[in-house]
């Protein structure tokens, strides 16, 4: 019998291939029919903290791409791209001005806290249906709405212009190319990504991560409990009348205080995951909304 593989595996994705050519890099570890996916794209121009859903995980994706990113990159400044990046069609902006730093850190003073933000017109943002990158790819004007994202911190790690090293701190669906596009045009001298590097998904470090040419062996011993997908939410162990309940999808009455969130994890006594189940205050009761094989 085909042994199955369930948790969550961190790569380290290399530049110049997508998030997709990575998983499927990646499920030559695995027997065939396994399920993987990734929990939230990096550009081909990007490397670091690819986090995979590997088996029973892929249930659990919205919980990681919930979860706080950080990433390092090298703004270029007096420059626009198609792409806002480097891997684009780069145009030098005659006479820019070149900034000072108080400038620049003054003016990334702005980005912070919840802002709007445009997606790249090369982007896998939807524009009536459709992958704004391939619309923009056949030459169709792309246009796409605002979006609010939400930036906790910036940090100016080097300044030479025309290049600045950028520590963000940020959550879900922050574009790092639209910060340096915004960037740029703020500061009024165009700006695009040079370099780009997820450092950090939730608890998961890019120095914890399994390269591409791991042996499949080391690579699959490098799998994650499911746990690790839900580490923002609170954890709660229950014996083993409650765990049978909640595989019936019944629910059962919350032991104790409350917790403040709105969902929980549960697990049993050996500490697997049984459920997410959203917490029902009116009638003191844990629903369980995802139910654990």
């Amino acid at each position: 019998m085909t042994r199955s593989f369930d948790g969550l595996l961190v790569l380290d994705k290399p530049g110049g291939m997508t998030s997709r050519d990575a998983v499927d890099r990646a499920l030559r570890w695995f027997p065939r029919g396994t399920r993987v996916g990734h929990t939230g794209t990096l550009d081909p121009l990007a490397t670091g903290v690819l986090v995979l859903c590997v088996g029973s995980a892929t249930r659990l994706t919205e919980y990681v791409q919930q979860m706080a990113k950080t990433y390092q990159t090298t703004v270029r400044l007096g420059a626009r791209s198609d792409t806002d990046d480097a891997d684009g069609t780069v145009t030098p902006v005659a006479e820019a001005v070149a900034p000072t730093r108080e400038q620049l850190e003054a003016c990334l003073q702005g980005f912070l806290g919840e802002i709007e933000q445009v997606p790249p017109a090369f982007s896998a943002a939807k524009v009536t249906g459709q992958r704004a990158y391939d619309l923009a790819r056949r030459g169709d004007e792309v246009t796409l709405q605002p979006r609010k994202v939400s930036v906790y911190g910036i940090d100016v790690r080097r300044y030479d212009y025309p290049e600045g090293d950028l520590e963000v701190r940020c959550g879900k669906g922050t574009y790092i190319r639209s910060l340096a596009r915004d960037l740029g045009e703020r500061l009024g001298c165009g700006g695009l990504v040079q370099m780009l590097r997820r450092t950090r998904v939730g608890p998961f470090h890019c120095e914890d991560a399994v390269p591409l040419d791991a042996d499949p062996e080391a690579a699959r011993s490098r799998l994650l409990p499911l746990t690790a997908a839900v580490a923002d939410l609170p954890l709660l162990t229950m014996p083993a009348p409650a765990v049978a309940q909640l595989r019936q999808g019944r629910a059962i009455p919350s032991p104790g205080r409350l917790p403040e969130a709105n969902e929980c994890a549960i697990v049993d006594e050996d500490g697997v995951l049984v459920a997410i189940a959203r917490v029902d205050r009116r009638a003191r009761l844990l629903r369980p909304i995802k139910v654990l094989p």
